[in-house]
């Protein structure tokens, strides 16, 4: 059974039988807004390009970072599928996906930070049906699911975070809005998360 996480919130990603998730994956998905006015709607949506990446924390400093321009963890057990420049799944698919094999991640790795940010430069406000998702990957059952809502002015998010949690994860949802085109430009806003 899915769960609608709110911001704050924490959820085990221990599975019903006592057994430990070991691999997940993180959705993300999205449409542009329709255009107001008659001439806009005639234009049709705007492409906007959102982009998923996972930052790899350890003891607070960034280990490593996946993202479209890297699109696999140095270790290996953090994928990124691919680049969906324009978005279009919505409620539906995912548009972008990371992979995390957790029991590869390697010992020191104790967070993994979500963001979205607009690469284009649209704001949030420009964006609909945006939502990220945490799928059990070897069964396909979705976890949980943080809707992106709001619009707004920023043109980033700081969605999840995967973090250590005795001998298993915890996901634990942020939400956090933020301005930047790349991850980099979110990491002073990520250090009050960790």
């Amino acid at each position: 059974m899915s769960v609608n996480l709110s911001k704050g919130q924490r959820i085990s990603l221990d599975k019903a039988d006592g057994g430990a998730l070991d691999a997940v994956r993180m959705g993300l998905g999205w449409r542009a807004a329709p255009r107001k006015g008659f001439l806009a709607r005639l234009a049709g949506a705007r492409e906007i390009d959102l982009d998923a990446s996972a930052l790899l924390f350890a003891g607070g400093r960034l280990a490593d970072v996946v993202f479209f321009r890297h699109l696999a963890s140095d270790d290996g057990s953090v994928r990124h599928l691919g680049d969906n420049l324009v978005g279009g799944a919505g409620a539906g698919s995912d548009d972008e996906v990371i992979l995390v094999d957790l029991a590869r991640v390697p010992g020191h790795v104790d967070q993994i930070v979500f963001t979205v940010n607009s690469f284009t430069g649209q704001t949030f406000g420009e964006v609909q049906d945006a939502f990220c998702r945490l799928v059990d990957e070897r069964t396909g059952a979705e976890l949980a699911r943080y809707t992106l809502s709001g619009g707004g002015a920023w043109t980033a998010q700081i969605m999840a975070k995967l973090h250590r949690a005795g001998t298993g994860w915890q996901l634990q949802a942020l939400g956090e809005p933020a301005s930047g085109r790349t991850f980099q430009d979110l990491l002073p806003a990520i250090s009050a998360h960790l």
